[in-house]
């Protein structure tokens, strides 16, 4: 079974269904993800740089900390003299979960979030998940195509395969 690349071209906003909190962006061949663009609030530039030190620590102690979290990946870029950051995630679950799931890992994981450092990030994020999520649509930068080389495929069956990958190899190591 061989597995075609394709892409999807998003519609605007204001032709997709209303959710719980906003637009429902629909699963793409990339899967689900979102891009948000925020003012840096002055000179917390090397908190964020921080952070990003104190997630990948965390990570090498647990590395199935985000899990909950299906990610597929993620990047963080301060840019335009560290005025400003884009954070973008590709994840296996709709908008709204991912953002409820990651109020409630870092609640219990007892972790901050980077976003603390932007400006209008609320304070109270971690009672107030709505407030989380308005922040986050708020700042969506939404694609208007995605493209997926292995179209809809899930981290978990991507991971499953190179499970598969592994153990015939191992198999056929051993018959030599």
């Amino acid at each position: 079974m061989e597995i075609e690349p394709q892409a999807a071209v998003i519609p605007t906003i204001d032709r997709l269904e209303q959710g719980k909190y906003g637009p429902v962006f629909p699963k793409t061949p990339a899967c689900y993800g979102f891009t948000i663009v925020a003012k840096v609030k002055p000179g917390r530039a090397d908190a964020i740089r921080a952070h990003g030190k104190t997630l990948a620590k965390a990570l090498e102690e647990d590395p199935h900390l985000l899990a909950p979290l299906k990610l597929h990946y993620l990047r963080w870029v301060l840019f335009d003299d560290d005025t400003r950051f884009m954070y973008q995630g590709i994840f296996d679950t709709d908008f709204d979960k991912y953002t409820e799931d990651a109020v409630v890992l870092f609640g219990r994981a007892g972790v901050n979030t980077a976003f603390e450092n932007l400006e209008g990030f609320p304070e109270d994020w971690r009672t107030n998940p709505e407030a989380f999520v308005r922040f986050v649509r708020e700042h969506h930068c939404p694609s208007f195509i995605e493209y997926g080389e292995y179209p809809y495929v899930s981290a978990d069956e991507i991971k499953k395969a190179l499970r598969i990958k592994g153990a015939l190899s191992e198999m056929l190591d051993q018959l030599q």
